[in-house]
């Protein structure tokens, strides 16, 4: 029996450093204020009637006061259900519903977005707001301010709940991974592992805390590092906090780094203390990580994992002293802790694939998933006998364990029985001068039953012709591969600016 929020009270006995810095609300607070926060907020927690296994749903934007939640919660035994600042009230109400939560922690703005709901029968009974509107909602800053409260955390079992994750919604309508104590503990030593994160370590973290990406913060605090908080990416803010709080380790994503190319002479020196960057959440092209790692020389972590895998707490990476893992600049690395990476068949999950064969992507490991919350069917067509998890990526391995994704099996194109991988026809049509931004996605045809069109953000000052995009893939790609069709759009739906949302695109276009 455990609670995944010990490590921090273990941290208040070895060191006065900081644990958390806020550069923009002004906040910051060392091992032991942090903990203190969560102390009183916990116990606040248990006098509102929280319970063990309670649902408790954090609903603000990333700041000082959703990691307390974070740590509060689970330190009362209860169930932590993040969401996203940006979510509206229909999405909100879905989440409260689904997940049957009984508080609800939120922000300011956030509690104007959650009063439009509140006739609703899901609504949580205990609202807990950071900030004082002088609303009927319970204060979060004198909730957390109390005095240290005596008694422990929760012990809990490995296999016991502590968090439901929901997923980003890609392919329909969002599922709550169910998360342990158990699945948590081993992403932290994980996660340690893959940044060789020691004491003194400084992360700046860009990844909204209601995205499974805080893992990788809660990971430097496990080591004992500090955590600088961004909440809003802007690139000159990125570069001033590296700069000035000497960041070790930055979180970044493919937008982030494919920005950074483009970044006036001397932005190496702003970056000149970080040892290693950490990419995920979509896939880095080639060309970007290649120009970036020749400029800049900070290595990469490549990483693979999923919102059901708490990123690679089963996952696989690029490991920061291992350059021959990045094979030309277009792997994701190999298993991490103790994952296990096998690559199947689509329509025969229980049939292995050989080496060099594209195929659907199962991982297993300590940090999976229990399943998916009120979600049966889904969680039997995901989650298979034996531990596997389906992660709907294709991909496929080489023999000494290197992992390549090439695109989401969801997003595949068929036409006329060829296989067509967006991210592949993607890369190349990137490398045109012209072209800011891409999406390829199928769009339904009588004849072939689909075909490969291009959604294509136009950079500033160019007005390339359609024939010019297309002789240009057609230069580079087998004929089939090649875009039917040309779409001009002002910008590309994506989830949190980088998680690219081709189903949005075939909904809009498909006619």
């Amino acid at each position: 029996m455990f609670n995944i929020s010990n490590f921090l009270e273990t941290r208040t006995r070895d060191t006065d450093r900081d644990a958390v810095i806020w550069p923009s609300g002004g906040e910051r607070y060392t091992y032991r204020e942090l903990f203190r926060k969560v102390q009183a907020l916990s116990a606040a927690l248990v006098q509102q009637g929280i319970v063990r296994g309670d649902r408790v749903c954090i609903y603000m934007d990333s700041c000082p006061a959703f990691l307390v939640s974070y740590f509060a919660i689970w330190r009362a035994g209860a169930v932590a259900v993040p969401a996203n600042s940006a979510l509206r009230e229909q999405e909100l109400a879905y989440i409260l519903a689904d997940s049957g939560a009984r508080a609800l922690i939120c922000g300011e703005r956030e509690l104007e977005v959650a009063e439009r709901i509140r006739d609703s029968p899901s609504f949580p009974g205990v609202v807990i707001c950071k900030g004082d509107r002088g609303s009927s909602a319970l204060s979060f800053d004198r909730l957390a301010a109390g005095g240290p409260m005596p008694g422990e955390a929760a012990p809990c079992g490995f296999e016991e709940a502590c968090q439901l994750q929901y997923t980003s919604g890609t392919t329909g309508r969002p599922k709550g991974a169910v998360l342990t104590h158990g699945n948590w503990l081993a992403a932290l030593e994980v996660e340690r592992e893959v940044l060789s994160l020691v004491p003194g370590d400084m992360y700046l973290g860009i990844y909204p805390m209601g995205h499974i990406g805080v893992s990788w913060g809660i990971a430097a605090l496990r080591a004992g590092g500090t955590w600088v908080i961004l909440e809003r990416f802007s690139e000159p803010e990125y570069l001033r906090l590296v700069k000035e709080y000497g960041v070790t380790v930055l979180a970044s994503m493919p937008p982030v780094i494919h920005g950074l190319l483009h970044s006036p002479p001397g932005t190496e020196e702003a970056l000149s203390t970080v040892r290693v960057m950490i990419s995920g959440g979509g896939q880095l092209l080639p060309a970007v990580w290649e120009a970036f790692d020749r400029r800049y020389r900070i290595p990469i972590a490549n990483s693979y994992g999923l919102s059901e895998t708490i990123v690679v707490g089963s996952g696989t990476a690029t490991l920061p002293g291992r350059p021959e893992l990045t094979r030309g600049y277009r792997s994701v690395g190999i298993p991490v802790g103790y994952t296990e990476v096998r690559v199947v068949d689509p329509a025969d999950p229980g049939s292995v694939l050989p080496d060099g064969t594209p195929g659907e992507v199962a991982l297993r490991g300590p940090a999976v998933a229990q399943g998916y919350w009120n979600m049966e069917k889904e969680s039997r067509e995901t989650f298979l006998p034996g531990g596997w998890f389906l992660t709907g990526d294709i991909g496929y391995m080489e023999g000494d364990g290197v992992l390549f994704i090439t695109d989401r099996k969801k997003d595949m194109i068929n036409m006329s029985g060829w296989k067509i991988y967006p991210t592949e026809v993607e890369n190349v049509i990137l490398q045109h001068p012209a072209v800011a931004d891409a999406a390829i996605f199928g769009i339904p045809d009588e004849r072939r039953g689909e075909i490969p069109a291009a959604a294509v953000v136009v950079r500033e000052g160019w007005e390339p012709g359609d024939d010019d995009i297309l002789a240009f893939c057609r230069e580079r790609l087998a004929g089939y591969k090649v875009p039917r069709k040309v779409i001009r759009v002002g910008s590309l739906p994506r989830v949190h600016g980088w998680k690219l949302l081709r189903r949005i695109l075939r909904e809009q276009f498909s006619a």
